[in-house]
């Protein structure tokens, strides 16, 4: 991660039958394309990779996290339990749609707490929403029987853990939907894409249509298209499904760096005294886009960050501190700083973040790091960063 570092000749032979027709934009223009539908083409590629029977490309992660609950028919009211810490599109995209966000607790897996959601449903509960940050996923199992049980969707937000699984299915194969980012630093990127999957067809057809301002598809005259309901415009442009085409024949390739990269580094760690990795739920494997790794406490921890960074060691997140991704930074919807009026559901039902208490998630995360494992290393850097890590976190523990 991410797949950025490895462009070459298969990227750019994509890109290029997409200038040479002269048809960026997905839709129409059918007898200029000579042949090249790229979007279509990604999409059936995903599906075959993902073993679903539908996928959709979108604009970005958070699109697809957007039109996947619109298109299973969230709105206005409904609550969407989510974890506390996750990237801010994940809280975006149920505002979008007039939903109502609910955080509750991370655990050692650094994902949705069980108790936590259990304690968090209510008769307007929608969707749950595990979000596998980093590379690892919730423990869906459990998730997916609560879902059963209470009548629930599932929407796996697997933005960041392209190529894990659980139970041997790929990780947004497992809930109702689920949603990918191809953005710059992801596994897999298009520069700026994403798509959502699912096995329901009617979820699938709903975000066809939402993506592209409701048009049916339907006959080649674009013009002609009905609108069976209101849409908005989440589309991806041929150039970036043209990247996406490439990069998704490597994912394996990718994947197997990653795990290759990960195992040194862990390795490097496992006998460190004070250190602790992030639980994986049993029947899962990670897609290891991530070391995360715990220490004994907060104080320890940021020395530990900062030494790491003072080493020239790149790419360790605190995310305790972090604007985008924990909840403790997240002013603008603490305190519901908006350019226009909110739906009065939102403010009649989102509760009083600002006085909540996330003591359980400030444990885990306060004394976490998460390492981004590249692929462009090469084996002696990685020896040399797993060494020059043991070294600096020996020191301070």
């Amino acid at each position: 991660m991410p797949g950025f570092e490895l462009f070459g000749d298969t990227e750019r032979a994509q890109v290029n039958d997409v200038l040479e027709s002269g048809v960026l934009m997905r839709y129409g223009f059918d007898g200029m394309r000579n042949g090249h539908w790229k979007a279509i083409e990604l999409e059936k590629a995903l599906a075959k990779r993902m073993n679903v029977k539908h996928a959709q490309l979108l604009s970005s992660g958070t699109s697809a996290l957007t039109v996947a609950l619109a298109s299973a028919g969230v709105g206005a009211g409904d609550e969407v339990i989510m974890p506390t810490f996750t990237f801010v599109a994940s809280f975006e995209s149920i505002l979008a749609i007039g939903a109502v966000p609910i955080l509750v607790d991370v655990d050692d897996t650094l994902t949705l707490d069980i108790d936590a959601v259990k304690n968090a449903i209510t008769e307007k509960t929608k969707v749950i929403m595990p979000v596998h940050m980093c590379g690892s996923m919730a423990d869906l199992k459990a998730l997916k029987s609560i879902c059963d049980q209470h009548e629930l969707l599932l929407v796996e937000d697997a933005c960041q853990a392209i190529g894990g699984t659980f139970e041997g299915k790929p990780l947004g194969s497992y809930g109702d939907l689920g949603c990918f980012s191809f953005d710059y630093v992801k596994t897999i990127t298009c520069g700026e894409g994403g798509a959502v999957i699912t096995n329901n067809e009617t979820y699938k057809l709903n975000a066809d249509h939402y993506s592209d301002h409701g048009h049916d598809h339907i006959g080649k005259d674009r013009g002609a298209e009905t609108h069976p309901f209101l849409g908005y415009n989440y589309r991806i442009s041929e150039l970036n499904a043209a990247v996406g085409v490439a990069q998704l024949a490597r994912l394996d390739e990718f994947l197997a760096i990653q795990k290759k990269h990960y195992a040194v580094l862990r390795m490097a760690l496992e006998d460190v005294e004070g250190v602790t990795f992030r639980r994986v739920p049993e029947g899962g494997e990670e897609s290891y886009a991530f070391l995360n790794f715990f220490l004994p406490d907060e104080t320890t921890t940021k020395k530990v960050h900062k030494s790491l960074g003072d080493a020239g060691v790149d790419g360790c997140f605190y995310w305790f501190d972090n604007n985008w991704h924990y909840y403790r930074k997240w002013e603008h919807l603490i305190n519901l700083k908006s350019l226009g009026k909110l739906p009065q559901a939102v403010y009649d039902q989102l509760p009083d973040y600002s006085k909540a208490d996330f003591s359980k998630s400030d444990h885990w995360v306060k004394r976490n790091i998460s390492c981004l494992i590249k692929l462009g290393w090469t084996e002696v850097e990685v020896q040399l960063r797993a060494d020059k890590m043991a070294e600096v976190i020996s020191s301070l523990v």
